[in-house]
């Protein structure tokens, strides 16, 4: 059985599969508007040195999130 997380525990090159978005509101509506909707792969690539935003790779594309918006995308 996988565990279930939030993206901002993913460590640089671990990637994990989106569960569900816990976000509401505009930023929901930013998150689905950049792809990141439920079974979509995403790969942490790098953090910053202080450690917030990280940069992962979603669909082909490099985005940066703070962690207080990706601890509300559960991952498996």
């Amino acid at each position: 059985m996988c565990k279930i997380n939030s993206l901002c525990d993913l460590r640089p090159g671990e990637a994990a599969c989106v569960d569900k978005l816990l976000a509401g509101g505009s930023m929901r509506r930013r998150l689905l508007d950049i792809g990141i909707t439920p079974g979509t792969y995403i790969k942490c690539l790098q953090k910053s040195p202080a450690g917030d935003p990280v940069a992962y790779l979603i669909r082909g594309a490099v985005i940066a999130l703070r962690c207080e918006d990706s601890m509300n995308i559960l991952v498996r």
